[in-house]
């Protein structure tokens, strides 16, 4: 949300959301938040919701040819650039990069290189609100799954940790904040361990 608030302000024109959603589960890939939610903040932001259904246990090859049809339709529709909020994964934009030229495409990392520390804290500061839906046990502790993005949460954090996330430390669903019509009604439910390293937040519709 911090990269879709800045291409705002420098008044880009955002089409649409892209995420992929597990067709089994009905939930966002990785995160493991409900679709219904994911629905919400598409009509509190006000912007058309594209979803790529994948299988869990997604082969690459499968998620490339379902992401490649999806760019192809957008490019389809004249759009040339597609934006990311990435930080500093080379590796990752470096492919992002690579599949987005075979659609004719360019991304966009509007957030790219910034200090991590100083972008959540502007984050929370800016009034965002947001909630751990998943968490890799291996680089912070399970309890932090449901748990509110907040100064609170940034003390508290392992100092090997990156403050954003950007290693994989956790994911967040995005609930409220200045790019928001109304706040996204919803609580951290029951917590359940999927695999055994990652613990994730059921987050409830409220």
């Amino acid at each position: 949300m911090a990269a879709y608030h800045l291409l705002a302000s420098r008044k880009y024109e955002i089409a649409a959301l892209l995420t992929t959603v597990t067709e089994e589960y009905d939930r966002i890939s990785m995160h493991g938040v409900r679709r219904e939610l994911l629905r919400r903040q598409s009509e509190s932001l006000g912007i058309p919701l594209h979803q790529v259904m994948i299988p869990k246990d997604c082969s690459n090859e499968i998620y490339e040819a379902r992401m490649g049809d999806a760019l192809e339709h957008f490019r389809g529709l004249g759009i040339t650039k597609v934006a990311f909020g990435d930080l500093f994964l080379e590796d990752l934009s470096k492919y992002r990069d690579e599949r987005l030229a075979q659609a004719g495409m360019t991304g966009i990392y509007p957030i790219w290189k910034r200090d991590t520390d100083e972008l959540v804290r502007t984050f929370i500061g800016l009034g965002f609100r947001a909630i751990l839906a998943c968490v890799d046990t291996q680089a912070i502790d399970a309890a932090f799954a449901g748990r509110e993005i907040d100064h609170d949460l940034l003390a508290d954090l392992p100092d090997n940790a990156d403050p954003c996330g950007e290693n994989g430390e956790y994911h967040s669903f995005v609930y409220a904040g200045p790019i928001f019509r109304a706040p996204i009604a919803c609580r951290a439910g029951d917590r359940v361990m999927r695999t055994p390293r990652f613990n994730y937040c059921d987050i409830v519709p409220a």
